[in-house]
């Protein structure tokens, strides 16, 4: 059986966050999601911070990352991990609720990978969470030179 990468999971709303986690888990996608309720702790997270000083160095093979968030926003979040050489090459997929154009081409000249707005309807967004969590942490392949540990 193929190994899958960690997920990093970047949201604030605790609804999506068991949403996602539930439709993950139900299709056996990831061996392990990490949840980052705000920017500031996914950043802690990547660069083994605060409560996430003991945690092994390897990348996640996807970030989810919503925009509207608590402290740090999903934008300068994006901004600081693609100007890092130790993480921009880590895919980043934005999982949003917001259909504003300036937040889509502000992502996309900030590096991210893909752009997904949230469905409102709870069997599309399972069916969208599971479609994602098949792409980024299983069917693609990493760039070379990135990690993933499992």
């Amino acid at each position: 059986m193929a190994s899958f990468g960690r997920i990093l999971l970047v949201e604030d709303d605790p609804k999506d966050v068991e949403l996602t986690l539930t439709a993950l888990e139900e299709y056996n996608l990831a061996n392990e999601v990490v949840v980052a309720t705000d920017g500031e702790e996914a950043l802690d997270y990547l660069y083994g911070r605060g409560k996430f000083k003991a945690r092994n160095n390897d990348s996640p093979a996807v970030m989810l990352l919503d925009l509207k968030l608590p402290k740090v926003d999903g934008l300068e979040v994006l901004k600081q991990i693609k100007l890092d050489e130790k993480f921009k090459m880590i895919p980043v997929v934005v999982l949003t609720s917001s259909h504003e154009e300036k937040d889509m081409v502000a992502s996309y000249k900030l590096g991210v990978n893909a752009y997904v707005v949230k469905p409102v309807d709870f069997h599309e967004f399972v069916n969208a969470i599971r479609e994602l969590g098949v792409f980024w942490a299983v069917i693609n392949e990493p760039p070379p030179g990135s990690v993933r540990k499992t």
